[in-house]
């Protein structure tokens, strides 16, 4: 655990842009080539050439702090639409958009409305026209097992 801190801490430190964040460090392998996935985000999304200019600087400071000493192969990714979200960050950034959360109550969808320190809110809409009824749903993070953005083809 301690090269994937190490390389978290690193990637983190070469972040130009303060609107972005580390989602997750994998390290995959332990004969032949290692992989490293460093997954990104930021509140104003992240564009290819970020993922590419943050995977060219990590690359010489992995290389020049030797902190793998075997060949490894780096990908530098943001989350693809089928991750569930995993930061507090993250749902803030989702804050108007429809999720799926999986949660010790069961499974819930709705608008996500809010996410404060403690709990999220969504909005649901229940029945048709006129019978329709919108409630909102608290959940505390620590109920939460995973939350996914629901995409909408609208």
């Amino acid at each position: 655990m301690e090269l994937v801190e190490n390389i978290r801490n690193l990637a983190e430190s070469k972040l130009t842009d303060n609107s972005q964040f580390v989602v997750d460090v994998v390290v995959k392998g332990q004969k032949g080539p290692r992989k490293v996935l460093i997954v990104i985000d930021g509140d104003n999304g992240v564009t290819i050439d970020d993922c590419a200019n943050l995977s060219r600087e990590l690359s010489k400071s992995l290389d020049d702090l030797q902190l793998i000493a075997e060949s490894y192969t780096l990908e530098v990714s943001t989350p693809g639409l089928d991750q569930p979200l995993r930061l507090r960050r993250q749902y803030i950034k989702n804050v108007g958009r429809r999720v799926k959360v999986v949660s010790s109550q069961g499974v819930s969808e709705g608008k996500l409305i809010s996410a404060s320190d403690d709990k999220i809110v969504l909005e649901q809409e229940t029945g048709q026209g006129k019978e329709k009824t919108i409630t909102n749903k608290e959940i505390d993070y620590s109920d939460i097992e995973k939350i996914f953005v629901l995409v909408s083809f609208k």
